[in-house]
This record gives structure tokens, sequence and C-alpha cells, in this order.
């Protein structure tokens, strides 16, 4: 295993503080980054971690691993299918009944270089689950958060897992067409949506300044993401069995995020793009470092949420 990017020496086990009385959620936590994010952030005995994933047999077992390793960790299931409105304020709604507090919520899961489809809100796939999903999620616990962070000594952290694949995003930077997106390929799409990662957090940390909110990059790490390449064809299987011998692990690659999450909020509130571990980024500076494009989403982005009811 190589490690392509040197940052901060950061040791979950030590550097990570007590989360004694927090709440945490993290989406996407039943695999990957998230899965081991959620094992990390266990032992450090928060009050509660809500692993939200879409298929409940999935978490069900990852929760059985993770109690494995933390058997005093409190983690419990939330349903949420990021590419469903519906799921999404269901989930919303089943956290707000469970918890009246939430002090770090890590919206982790994504996809990667699908098909081209639409979701049933009519967004592309990947914009749709990554970006529209999340801003939902957030949107529909936003009271809880700034509730939370009303309180002394809160600490109320919001972290978007985005990536350098930001960069590929379209020459505009954001295309807000849906139908005109079928005609970009799927890494332009994937990039639009990381870089719609970027630039949500950026605003959201505008917007509300009592919480702090960012966004980063993992590293090149070989998870789940890659497995639609393993199903192409025998030439990209070969090719995935090759860069899961090079790309770093997840334990490496969740790093980022847990740091992201706990370390000193003022470090972290000075940029809204991180690069592991701690490496402080804009991102790209002809999309990424613009607060024009960040408003003009966000405004794009609320008009949508209000004209599907939310």
């Amino acid at each position: 295993m190589f490690e392509w990017y040197f940052g901060k020496s950061f040791n979950p086990e030590k550097d990570i503080p007590s989360l004694s009385g927090k709440v945490v959620l993290v989406t996407g936590g039943n695999a990957g980054l998230g899965k081991e994010t959620v094992t990390q952030l266990a032992k450090h005995d928060p009050e509660e971690i809500f692993l939200a994933a879409r298929t409940r047999s999935k978490a069900e077992a990852a929760i059985d691993e993770i109690k494995q390793a933390v058997p005093n960790g409190r983690v419990s299931f939330l349903q949420l299918d990021l590419s469903s409105f519906r799921s999404i304020k269901d989930a919303a709604d089943q956290f707000k009944a469970r918890s009246d507090r939430l002090d770090i919520l890590i919206n982790n899961a994504g996809i990667m270089a699908v098909p081209w489809s639409k979701t049933e809100d009519g967004f592309e796939i990947q914009f749709g689950t990554n970006h529209m999903g999340h801003a939902l999620f957030t949107k529909l616990l936003m009271p809880t958060l700034l509730k939370t962070a009303e309180e002394e000594g809160s600490d109320v952290r919001v972290v978007n897992l985005s990536s350098e694949g930001h960069q590929m995003a379209p020459g505009p930077g954001i295309i807000y067409d849906q139908a005109e997106l079928e005609r970009w390929g799927t890494w332009r799409r994937y990039g639009q949506a990381q870089l719609a990662n970027i630039l949500h957090a950026r605003e959201l940390q505008r917007r509300y300044p009592s919480i702090t909110a960012t966004s980063l990059h993992p590293g090149v790490i070989a998870t789940n993401l890659y497995d639609p390449f393993g199903e192409a064809s025998s030439f990209m299987r070969v090719g995935k069995w090759f860069m899961s011998r090079l790309l770093n692990d997840v334990h490496w690659g969740a790093k980022n995020e847990m740091w992201a999450a706990t370390a000193p909020k003022e470090v972290v509130r000075q940029t809204h793009y991180w690069k592991p571990i701690g490496i402080k980024s804009g991102g790209s500076f002809w999309h990424a470092q613009k607060p024009e494009l960040a408003e003009q989403l966000w405004t794009w982005t609320e008009n949508e949420l209000e004209r599907h009811g939310y």
C-alpha cells in the first residue's frame, strides 16, 4: 500500500477526544470509509451513533461487526436511501423522533461513475444522490443541529465527503439542466456531484456560522465504489485487482473524515475543503474557490427542494 498524500499525523485511538454525550450520524455507514469511521468513533464513548444506510440487512451485519470490535459501542440503524426524497424525509423524521440533538453529521455516502439514470425525483443519479440527497437530509436535520449548537460548549459539525474527482466537473462547473447532463460522460457527471459537495459545505458554513461545516478528499482508497469496474469486463476486473494492491486501505482513508469531525474547530473552520490528512486546500480555483458559484448552487438547490415540497 502506498500513501499518496502526507499531512498531519493522526491516530484515531489517541487523537479523537472523548465524544461523551454526543450524537453522531454517518450516512453510508455500513461499508468502506463510513463503517471504519463509525467503528473508530464508537471507541470514544458517544451517546449514540446512527448508522444510516439503504439496506437493513447489510447495515445490521455491519453493526454486528462493529460491536464485536467495540462491545460497548452504541450504534443503531437508520433507514436511508439518498436517491429518494421520500426516504430522506422518513429518515429525518425517524431520527428526530429518536434524538433531540445532533453533534456530528458526516455525509459520507456516495456513488461513483455509474451509468446514466435519474433518481425518482428526476435528478441525474450521481448528482441526485451525492448532492441533492445530502442537501435535503442536512436541511431537514438543520433545526436539530442549530438547537444543539445553542448549548454552551457545543461543537457541531457537518462534514461532506467529496474528492479530487471534483476537478473533472464540466466546464461550466454545475450544469443544472438534468436532461443536458445525459450527454456528458459518467466521470464528468461524477465530477459535478463531487464539486457540489464542496460548494454545499462552503455555503453551509457561511450561512450557519454557529456550526462548523467543511468537505474533504479522503485519498485514493480501495473501497466498494470501484465495484462497478469489476463488473464491466475481464480486463476491468484485472485492473480493479491491481488497483486494490496500490491504493490505500479504508483504515487510512477514513482518517481525514475523522480528523475533520473531531479536530479543533478553529482549525477545521479555516477552509471548506481538506486533503488528507488535514492539508488545507480550497479545491479547484476555477470552480471550488468561487463563492458566487456556491451561492448560485445553494439558491438553485433550495428552489428545487421547495418545488418538491421541502
